[in-house]
């Protein structure tokens, strides 16, 4: 017989329904002295989610409360959060470990074409379908299934994926044959499900369906304390990739500390792998920082002198992010010559030659360029 654990997870608590079984391993788990790492009987995860404070200590024990069921996780948060890496974090500490993880980004794929990604399709079932296709989730059979960005599926698909969830079975598109499903469902959406409900958007039966273990994951901004543990894994995994890993100093830290940080660790990622790229093996101080991190943050005045002596012979690579909607990426990439071709000038006081060697360019394509951007 079983009965119901009310439990209120990090993030928007909503009811939990468990087991009495489930019940008394939870109560367990919760019983053991706080920690900021696994127990160590948790299996060992390359997706551990990074953070010593209370907020990410309290996630990590979520989560490894939680992987050992079937039971469907909603995680929720921000753009760049690691929500995908909570997931994964959930997939290697339960038993489906050894069996496929799958992603599928429900916004990044058109409506009328999910539903052959989630289920499949037969040969010929619609245009373009030359041969028979395995969908994801028989790909994930035994594993777990992430549904990232489900607050972007439309209406009609979401009463397809509720009828899978319920019955735990599916056709593929172009079939009437019934397949049996064995996935564990993790969902993920940077969205407000709740007011998405309200708005008529988002299925209420989906989302209780989907929101049985709740856990949401804070913005960067929010745990600045964790910023170096972050800097640290990320720079490591720049190193594995093959770049040569720069040393962030101190007084960086100090202006990184400020930022709001829009796109959360995603962002901070982009910033220490375009770093790396840029200066590579090299300390990183804050007048190789991008000026967007440096223009609002109190700085002294003898690191704003440093800024402007760094800044003076105009913007500096890591200074241009992505093109703006009404910029082509042709137009973009002339911008960024233009300014690499007046540094290089500036730095050589001016001889063409030494110049060109700092640009790794011939010095007759360096003149052509120079007379091509008009500069003297």
């Amino acid at each position: 017989m079983t009965k119901d654990l009310r439990e209120e997870p990090v993030g928007k608590g909503h009811d939990l329904t468990m087991t009495a079984t489930e019940c008394q391993t939870a109560k367990e788990a919760a019983a053991a002295p706080q920690t900021t790492k696994a127990p160590a009987d948790t299996p060992a995860s390359d997706h551990t989610p990074t953070g010593n404070t209370p907020r990410m200590v309290g996630i990590r024990r979520l989560i490894e409360q939680v992987a050992a069921f079937t039971t469907n996780v909603l995680v929720t948060g921000e753009s760049g959060t690691g929500k995908e890496w909570a997931a994964r974090y959930i997939h290697d500490l339960s038993p489906r470990r050894d069996k496929p993880f799958v992603p599928v980004n429900c916004g990044a794929i058109p409506p009328d074409l999910l539903e052959s990604e989630l289920f499949g399709h037969e040969k010929g079932s619609f245009t373009g379908a030359i041969a028979a296709r395995a969908g994801r989730f028989e790909v994930a059979e035994g594993g777990t299934l992430f549904l990232d960005e489900i607050g972007d599926m439309s209406l009609p698909m979401q009463v397809k994926l509720l009828r899978v969830l319920q019955e735990r079975t599916f056709e593929r598109v172009g079939s009437n044959h019934s397949r049996q499903c064995d996935v564990r469902i993790v969902a993920a959406t940077h969205r407000d499900l709740e007011e998405a409900i309200e708005e008529g958007r988002f299925r209420a039966d989906l989302y209780y369906r989907l929101n049985v273990f709740p856990i949401e994951m804070p913005p960067l901004r929010e745990r600045v304390e964790d910023l170096e543990l972050l800097t640290g894994n990320i720079i490591r995994r720049c190193a594995d990739s093959g770049l040569d890993p720069v040393t962030v100093t101190p007084a960086a830290f100090r202006i990184l500390r400020h930022h709001s940080w829009p796109g959360n660790i995603r962002e901070l990622s982009n910033l220490l792998e375009r770093l790396c790229v840029l200066y590579p093996g090299s300390d990183v101080d804050i007048s190789d920082l991008p000026a967007r991190y440096t223009a609002d943050a109190p700085v002294r005045e003898s690191d704003r002198q440093q800024i402007h002596e760094a800044r003076e012979a105009g913007p500096l690579p890591q200074d241009f992010g992505l093109p703006g909607e009404d910029v082509t990426l042709k137009e973009y990439l002339a911008n960024i010559e233009l300014s690499l071709i007046r540094r290089a000038l500036h730095e050589t006081e001016g001889v063409i030659a030494q110049a060109a060697r700092r640009l790794n360019v011939r010095r007759t394509t360096l003149v052509e360029k120079m007379r091509k951007y008009g500069l003297n």
